[in-house]
């Protein structure tokens, strides 16, 4: 079921993101915690941020790479580059994508998820998404990888729910792999 999660602000959702970041999903929530445990009492913000050495948020295990994208983050929420939850809500998602891209470590991907899991939007197609990718190879029955190109003229059709196709692909690349798991060890590929 696609539900959004609810979003206490865009902040916090986007410094998860960032620290999630190539990691397993274990190892970046350890580490996300142990950031905002550096923060006690709410005071995980912006400003805090901001004031905290660098070396406070290593501590914690973050990249160096991951902590200057915190710190710009953090700044650009405070001048207003990264809007409010408020102010997010009534903009249209081209312009959110092109706000939050400028944040460093903030990338096309990252604002699709955003946009879909956390804002709820219906009409978000992350055509660069690896699973979305596969899941269409598989549902139409293709050899290779389909092209970005391929999948947006497709999902012309889709509109204006490309993020409900957007979890069915995903779906689909779940119980593919499912069924892989239930084949004898002789008929697995």
């Amino acid at each position: 079921m696609l539900t959004p999660e609810k979003l206490r602000s865009p902040f916090h959702a986007l410094a998860r993101a960032i620290v999630y970041q190539q990691l397993s999903g274990k190892a970046a929530e350890t580490i996300f915690g142990r950031v905002e445990a550096i923060f006690p009492r709410g005071g995980f913000k912006p400003e805090a941020v901001v004031a905290t050495a660098d070396e406070t948020l290593r501590t914690a295990g973050m990249s160096r790479a991951k902590v200057a994208a915190l710190k710009d983050l953090a700044a650009k929420t405070l001048d207003r580059t990264v809007p409010g939850l408020a102010r997010l809500k009534r903009m249209e998602d081209a312009e959110i994508l092109a706000r939050l891209v400028q944040v460093r470590g903030i990338g096309t991907w990252t604002v699709e998820m955003l946009l879909i899991f956390r804002l709820g939007r219906p009409d978000v197609l992350p055509v660069t998404d690896l699973g979305v990718r596969r899941g269409f190879m598989l549902t139409y029955g293709h050899e290779e990888l389909p092209g970005p190109a391929s999948i947006i003229e497709h999902a012309e059709r889709w509109r204006p729910y490309r993020s409900v196709a957007s979890w069915y692909l995903w779906r689909a690349v779940d119980l593919e792999r499912k069924s892989r798991q239930l084949l004898p060890a002789a008929d697995k590929p």
